[in-house]
């Protein structure tokens, strides 16, 4: 339990540049409501997520790669009311933080008083029911407060207890990365077969790797020189430099998390009845395809955001097995979280940047 009435976070103003991000030390701690749970947050991480929700990008008018206005925002004609996930306005000031590691210290009312001491991870992509019975996705940290605070609520069901010797820096760098990774594999059905991954290194591509391998997957990891070895000592097959083009009908799956100009040649680089899935546009979402492409060579197209609940349960499953391991760049504490943010931007890194919020 906690007899703390404030807490400190950083909390997300409105869409716009780093400077939308304001240190607080003033903010409410969230009381559990009914089968929620409120948990001492220990560790986060930085997503590109938690970056496109506060640039906008995810409005419609935005049609550019999602670094051109990571920094400093787009316009107030680009970054939209919708620029969500959702598609519906976001309620400011708002606490991000897609992923969350913490114990749970306090519960609500019909949940067993006996969670209260767990370790949980925080499930990223929730589901919600709406008025008319058809389910949406709901982010942690974007349509409600997530874990870039010293405590956060969750509902009892989406914090998982987790076993594990890993620290909660390693352990935050799961939750969103590996699940959105985890859910393409799943949503594409990948087993033993050629698979190529674009962006490899950062935080979900590092994932697919590891996930990939574990399902017995060739795995050819587009990268640039400098971070091959990293991606080999992840499990990485083959690696292929990203400017060097795709080979033609060489893979039976592409998870691909970049678009952008690109996206032709990965069309073209699927073997006949091929499968491309994507969960990302980094280089831009405006692509060019010649559906004689598609229909003439049977390929499948698959766009993966929704998880089923069993993806996330699936995941601790690996975690307490040691079947992957955490891929950890660099750490920052909560209140540096712009200088965070921009080191992410940097994209010299491998794996995850992580966020210290609790000792």
């Amino acid at each position: 339990m906690t007899d703390r009435k404030t807490m400190r976070g950083m909390v997300l103003t409105g869409h716009g540049g780093l400077e939308k991000l304001e240190w607080r030390e003033d903010l409410a701690v969230p009381e559990p409501g009914a089968g929620e749970v409120l948990i001492k947050v220990g560790a986060a991480a930085v997503n590109n997520t938690d970056i496109n929700t506060r640039t906008g990008w995810y409005s419609k008018a935005v049609r550019g790669d999602t670094a051109s206005g990571a920094t400093q925002g787009y316009d107030d004609s680009q970054s939209g009311a919708e620029g969500s996930w959702s598609g519906e306005p976001l309620a400011f000031p708002l606490i991000q933080g897609a992923d969350c590691c913490g114990r749970i210290v306090a519960v609500g009312t019909g949940v067993d008083t006996g969670r209260v001491g767990e370790r949980v991870l925080v499930r990223t992509m929730q589901s919600r029911a709406k008025p008319d019975g058809s389910v949406v996705t709901f982010t942690f940290g974007s349509e409600c407060n997530g874990g870039f605070a010293e405590y956060a609520v969750a509902a009892s069901g989406d914090a998982l207890r987790v076993s594990s010797d890993l620290t909660d820096i390693e352990l935050a760098g799961f939750p969103c990365a590996f699940s959105t990774a985890e859910a393409m594999i799943q949503r594409c059905g990948l087993g033993a077969e050629t698979v190529l991954i674009t962006g490899a290194s950062g935080g979900v591509g590092s994932a697919a790797i590891q996930l990939a391998k574990r399902r017995g997957a060739h795995v050819t990891a587009v990268t640039t020189a400098a971070k091959a070895e990293a991606l080999r000592k992840l499990g990485a097959d083959e690696t292929l430099d990203r400017d060097s083009g795709i080979p033609a009908t060489a893979f039976e799956v592409i998870l691909d998390l970049v678009g952008g100009p690109q996206f032709p040649g990965l069309i073209e680089g699927l073997r006949d009845r091929g499968r491309y899935v994507t969960s990302g546009a980094i280089a831009g979402p405006i692509v060019e395809l010649d559906l004689r492409t598609l229909y003439l060579r049977d390929l499948t197209l698959l766009g993966s955001t929704f998880q089923p609940d069993s993806v996330f349960e699936d995941l601790v499953s690996y975690i307490e097995a040691g079947e992957i391991k955490p891929v950890l760049a660099a750490t920052y504490p909560l209140s540096d979280l712009r200088n965070a943010q921009d080191a992410f931007l940097g994209k010299s890194h491998v794996g995850k940047i992580g966020i210290q919020v609790s000792d």
